[in-house]
């Protein structure tokens, strides 16, 4: 391959990650300049939260064909690798001896990616309306695990008072959940699927994706990320390379190829999940270290998640871009 090829590909990558991660940056940049307030922020995410991403994804998930869903290795991988990266960095945690309350923290950012936005959003930019079809079935089931793993793991090691029973009704109730619900039991009902549909989900993508991701620049908070010891980096670590490449290499040993290979990339590289912070806060563990476990991760994702699809390209493994 000659150097023009490459640095071919390296654009590539980078008009995947680019679009994405702007759109944080400008979000950060409003908060610096005060032009996007707390409050209306917080209205802003939960309007997109709670409307605008469930639209989409039910558009997505409403045009998967689910007959062949048992040949759908992609998925048994996401799941596969989201179990091994707990189990490994949990012995890993292990070896380094983190304090008992800091573990969990710690194994929940080496698994809980933020699939459901910035990972959507990075499928949306590298495969265009291919991507929340090829997605939504991935954020949804893995949604759930995640939810139901870090209520374990933060059980066990913060002695959280929350019961599965709480968990499993909130992901019940999860927005998100809904709308991937209700585009699979359209699809398998044998109802036409509108053909509206598909000029709906690239609308609301083009639309909300950045909206949220805006909202998610503008609510991060740079001033206890001094404070970031040893296991913060450790944590960012596993989160953007480690679990990243297991899940890769797994997915490939088992034969998951192409566009399903590189959404499965992107959907796991992505920065550790805001969520992950709230449910440490509400455990009564480490806010500082979740937070700054967020921080750290999205930032330096814009680098790792650019690198990382660049060599998946270099590869030929990431299949036929937008």
């Amino acid at each position: 391959m000659s150097l023009n090829d490459a640095l071919a590909l390296f654009y590539d990558a980078l008009a995947v990650s680019l679009p994405t991660f702007g759109w944080l940056v400008l979000g950060i940049l409003f908060k610096v300049f005060g032009l996007l307030p707390q409050a209306l922020n917080e209205k802003l995410s939960r309007f997109a939260f709670t409307f605008g991403l469930p639209l989409m994804l039910f558009a997505g998930a409403a045009q998967v064909d689910y007959s062949g869903l048992g040949s759908a290795l992609y998925l048994f991988a996401g799941v596969l690798a989201t179990l091994l990266t707990v189990v490994l960095s949990t012995y890993y945690s292990r070896w380094r001896r983190h304090p008992l309350a800091q573990r969990g923290i710690f194994v929940q950012a080496a698994f809980r990616s933020n699939l459901a936005i910035v990972g959507m959003a990075l499928a949306v930019s590298a495969y265009g309306e291919r991507g929340p079809v090829l997605a939504a079935l991935p954020i949804a089931l893995m949604t759930m695990l995640y939810n139901v793993l870090a209520v374990f793991i933060l059980n066990t090691t913060l002695g959280s008072s929350t019961t599965m029973r709480s968990v499993l009704t909130g992901i019940a109730r999860n927005p998100l959940i809904i709308g991937i619900s209700a585009g699979v039991c359209l699809s398998v009902s044998g109802l036409p699927v509108p053909a509206l549909l598909r000029p709906m989900g690239a609308g609301l993508s083009m639309f909300f994706l950045p909206l949220v991701l805006v909202c998610i620049g503008a609510s991060m908070n740079f001033s206890r990320l001094y404070k970031a010891g040893a296991l913060t980096w450790e944590a960012t670590l596993w989160r953007l390379c480690i679990a990243p490449l297991l899940g890769v290499l797994l997915a490939w040993s088992i034969g998951v190829r192409d566009e399903q290979l590189g959404v499965m990339f992107l959907l796991l590289a992505t920065p550790v999940a805001a969520s992950s912070h709230v449910m440490v806060v509400a455990a009564r563990g480490d806010g500082t270290l979740a937070a700054n476990i967020v921080v750290l991760t999205t930032l330096l994702s814009m680098v790792t998640i650019t690198c990382g699809f660049f060599l998946l390209s270099l590869l030929s493994l990431a299949g036929e871009l937008r």
